[in-house]
C-alpha cells in the first residue's frame, strides 16, 4: 500500500487528548516537551494538526482567540511545529494558510523566531514589535521596593480582569481565570487600595516563566518580578517587550541574561490593541 502524500493528509482540530502527541512533536524538534503549557493552550485555545499515518503528528499549532466568543477580536498563533522527518516539504506553510483562512477577518498575531519569520512574511504577516527572552537565577540587590505586592485572592479576580482587558485591549477572561490553577504564584501590586498590576509565575520544565506581567509602571513591574523570584526556587524566564529598556536593564543587573529575540508579528492590523506601556511580558509567546 502506498503512503499518502503530505498534501492529501487532512488537517483536523486537536483537543486535550492530543497533549502527549503535541509534546512528542515538541521533543522531536529539540524543544522541551512543555506538557503543562500544551495543556493550557489546548484547553483555552484551538489546536490544528495533521496526523502522521505512521503515528504521531506531522504538524501542529494552537490559536487562542480573545474578545467575545461569538465575535473574536484577536487570534494569537503559537506552537507552530513540523516533525523533523517532514520538514522543508511545505506542510507548515499549508497548516498556516489553513489557519489564516479559518480565522477569516479576525486579526492575528504571533511571536516569530528568526527561522520562522520568512514564512510568516510570505503569508502576509508584518513585524510590528520585538521581545527579548531573558532567563537565569534572579539575585536580589539594592533597596527594597516601596511598591506593595501580595498574593492574589479570589476577591481580586474582577479587578485583575478589568486591568487586563484595559491593557491587553481584548477580553481574556477564559485564559486569565485559569491562572490560579495553572501558575504556582499569582501576585498583585496595590496602590492605595487599588490593584495597579499583576503577574504570575508558572512552571515550565527546569524554570519558572514570569507572565503575564501587567503593571502601571516600571517600578511596579520590578516589584512584581522581585516578589515572584523571592518565592520561587530555581531560574526564571520571561519575554519582555524591548521598548521596556529600563526593565530589561534591571533584570540583567539582577542575574538574568539574554537568551534570544522574537519578532512580534501581526496580520490584519498594523499594531496590537491595548496599552503596550503597561504590557511588559506575555503569559507565553505562544498565546500573546
Amino acid at each position: 500500500m502506498s503512503t499518502p502524500s503530505l498534501a492529501s493528509l487532512p488537517i483536523r482540530r486537536l483537543t486535550h487528548r492530543d497533549l502527549i502527541a503535541c509534546a512528542d512533536l515538541s521533543e522531536d524538534r529539540g524543544w522541551p516537551r512543555e506538557e503543562h503549557k500544551w495543556g493550557l493552550l489546548l484547553t483555552a485555545g484551538t489546536g490544528y494538526g495533521i496526523d502522521d499515518p505512521d503515528g504521531g503528528l506531522v504538524t501542529a499549532c494552537v490559536v487562542t482567540e480573545y474578545g467575545p466568543r461569538e465575535r473574536p477580536e484577536l487570534g494569537a498563533i503559537g506552537m507552530v511545529l513540523v516533525a523533523e522527518r517532514h520538514a522543508r516539504q511545505g506542510v507548515g506553510r499549508r497548516l498556516m494558510r489553513h489557519v489564516v483562512e479559518v480565522m477569516g477577518t479576525i486579526p492575528l498575531t504571533l511571536h516569530a523566531t528568526p527561522y520562522g519569520r520568512p514564512l510568516y512574511e510570505e503569508l502576509g504577516f508584518k513585524a510590528t514589535g520585538r521581545a527579548e527572552m531573558v532567563r537565569g537565577d534572579f539575585t536580589p540587590a539594592g533597596p527594597t521596593s516601596k511598591v506593595f505586592t501580595r498574593p492574589a485572592t479570589a476577591a481580586d479576580l474582577t479587578a485583575i480582569l478589568r486591568l487586563d482587558e484595559e491593557t491587553f485591549g481584548c477580553d481574556r477572561t477564559h485564559v486569565i481565570t485559569r491562572l490560579p490553577a495553572f501558575s504556582d504564584q499569582l501576585r498583585v501590586a496595590e496602590d492605595r487600595g487599588r490593584i495597579s498590576g499583576y503577574a504570575a509565575a508558572w512552571p515550565n520544565m527546569d524554570n519558572h516563566v514570569v507572565g503575564p506581567l501587567i503593571a502601571g509602571d516600571t517600578e511596579t513591574a520590578k516589584a512584581l518580578i522581585a516578589s515572584l523570584a523571592a518565592r520561587t526556587d530555581g531560574p526564571l524566564r520571561t519575554d519582555i517587550d524591548v521598548r521596556h529598556e529600563e526593565l530589561l536593564s534591571w533584570v540583567k543587573e539582577h542575574g538574568l541574561v539574554s537568551a534570544g529575540f522574537n519578532s512580534v508579528m501581526t496580520y490584519g492590523i498594523s499594531e496590537l490593541p491595548g496599552d503596550w506601556t503597561r504590557r511588559f511580558a506575555p503569559l507565553t509567546v505562544a498565546a500573546g
